[in-house]
């Protein structure tokens, strides 16, 4: 795509068409040019691995992004469900958008996987708990993601990222690591980092880092086969987005 100039959030919010972008009082207008194009860098990152339009990255203009504002202490980055917008908290959430924004896709696809589920759910969690889900390729092939995330090959037993999500959550007296939907996410990380993007404000960390150390992301075996299963279903849905977006601009054609 040709610009005539830099992106801008409002570049950004309108190509994307998400539904809101705002900005904390505390990043000056030098700064939010600076971010403006980290996330505009990051985001077409994203599009590219994903093999998908713009539709799917603010997930149907139902996804809004904040930057410096509502951080939480000693947080780089969140999702919040409730208003279904990313943070990315001032100076510290480079790397982290490709982990929030599983997040938000997880959570978007939690009662579109699951129809009878409470929309506030992720799919992840859902599919874990054996809530079930609409017969479509898509799904099924989501599920197989998570299976592959969460249990063993041969379905039986946590897999190997489960139980070191789990024993670094005993050893730290808590319930973050080993929840599925972090599980998810950190998985979804490796992915994108292992196809290589430009952006480090995307995703960095996922080798040889201290959690990485620890098994919180997927390694060996589990990580090419969670590759090769992300990379299956979302060439599927990214395939599936553009065709919709050529018959309604077929559609739009016709109407002139």
């Amino acid at each position: 795509m040709m610009r005539s100039s830099p992106p801008n959030f409002v570049s950004i919010r309108r190509q994307f068409d998400f539904k809101s972008i705002e900005m904390g009082q505390w990043v000056t207008a030098q700064e939010r040019d600076r971010v403006a194009l980290n996330f505009y860098n990051a985001l077409m990152d994203l599009m590219k691995v994903l093999n998908a339009p713009e539709t799917l990255i603010s997930l149907r203009g139902s996804l809004g992004l904040q930057y410096g504002k509502g951080g939480r202490l000693g947080v780089s980055a969140h999702y919040i469900p409730a208003i279904r917008k990313l943070s990315l908290a001032k100076n510290a959430g480079a790397g982290s958008l490709a982990h929030e924004w599983f997040h938000a896709f997880d959570h978007y696809m939690g009662d579109k996987m699951f129809p009878i589920a409470d929309r506030m759910a992720f799919a992840s969690k859902l599919w874990l708990n054996d809530y079930p889900y609409g017969p479509h390729t898509l799904n099924l092939l989501l599920a197989q993601c998570y299976e592959t995330i969460l249990l063993s090959p041969d379905g039986k037993q946590p897999s190997a990222l489960f139980v070191a999500s789990q024993l670094t959550d005993e050893r730290l007296n808590t319930l973050y690591y080993s929840k599925p939907e972090e599980m998810c996410a950190r998985a979804f990380e490796a992915f994108i980092e292992d196809s290589v993007p430009n952006s480090r404000f995307l995703v960095r960390g996922t080798v040889g880092t201290d959690e990485a150390k620890l098994g919180l992301y997927p390694s060996g075996e589990q990580r090419l086969m969670i590759n090769e299963m992300f990379q299956q279903y979302f060439s599927l849905l990214g395939d599936a987005l553009h065709r919709e977006q050529k018959k309604l601009a077929n559609q739009a054609q016709l109407s002139h």
